[in-house]
């Protein structure tokens, strides 16, 4: 193929790489908060499952990212929606001993989690692959596909780390609710009262970070003490 001999082929295909590998860092903590919980064989299957139905959802988002960031108040929607997740994801759910069929539902739930969240926060990011891509559909799908393995590995990475540090899991739902804050402030339809006040992008995405903090924080808190008036009453 004439195209694989172009040198402009290989320099766009290195271009959606490097920026799938700076790109990718949230994505794989999302994906890592989500199957964190599950058993070990459950974990690889929601990492697998999520990672490549999220990178066939940028190369369809790829085509209209652009039209979809210029519509008021969707990213606002977004944004409300990945605190909702990242709130979620705070608290370790599931149970070793509640068998197959609860293990299924969790891998689907962690699938969804993974799809919705990978949903929000790739609109900004698809933009700047298609740029690379330059209207090659063939670069787009190659770059993305070749992006998986780095997503899979970075996210086995953090769920091991989480399982070692568990202060990561804070970080990572803290970062959750920066992209959050970053996306809400981001939208059109508050771009006149942003315009000429850089900061509060700062101050948005820090209060989106406080926000799933204290309310993850909040909820564990609850469900601990939910647990604690059960066991006494057994």
């Amino acid at each position: 193929m004439e195209i694989l001999s172009s040198s402009d082929f290989w320099i766009g295909l290195v271009k959606i790489i490097w920026i799938n590998i700076i790109l990718s860092g949230d994505n794989a903590v999302v994906i890592a908060l989500a199957a964190r919980s599950l058993p070990a064989q459950q974990q690889r299957k929601a990492i697998m499952f999520g990672s490549g139905a999220a990178v066939v959802l940028r190369v369809g988002l790829t085509v209209v990212a652009a039209r979809l960031l210029e519509l008021p108040w969707l990213e606002i929607a977004g944004g409300l929606l990945l605190l909702w997740i990242g709130v979620q994801l705070f608290e370790e759910e599931g149970d070793d001993d509640d068998g197959d069929d609860k293990a299924g539902g969790s891998l689907m739930a962690a699938v969804r989690t993974i799809l919705l969240a990978d949903l929000v926060m790739s609109l900004d990011n698809v933009i700047a692959v298609a740029a690379a891509a330059q209207g090659s559909m063939l670069l787009l799908i190659l770059g993305l596909a070749i992006s998986i393995p780095l997503v899979i590995f970075g996210s086995t990475l953090m769920i091991k780390l989480m399982e070692r540090f568990p202060v990561i899991v804070l970080a990572g739902a803290a970062l959750i609710g920066w992209v959050a804050g970053e996306t809400i402030i981001a939208d059109v339809a508050l771009k006149d009262m942003t315009s000429g006040h850089p900061w509060m992008h700062y101050v948005a995405a820090a209060l989106g970070a406080l926000l799933v903090v204290a309310l993850g924080k909040a909820r564990v808190a609850r469900g601990g003490k939910a647990k604690n008036s059960e066991e006494k009453g057994d």
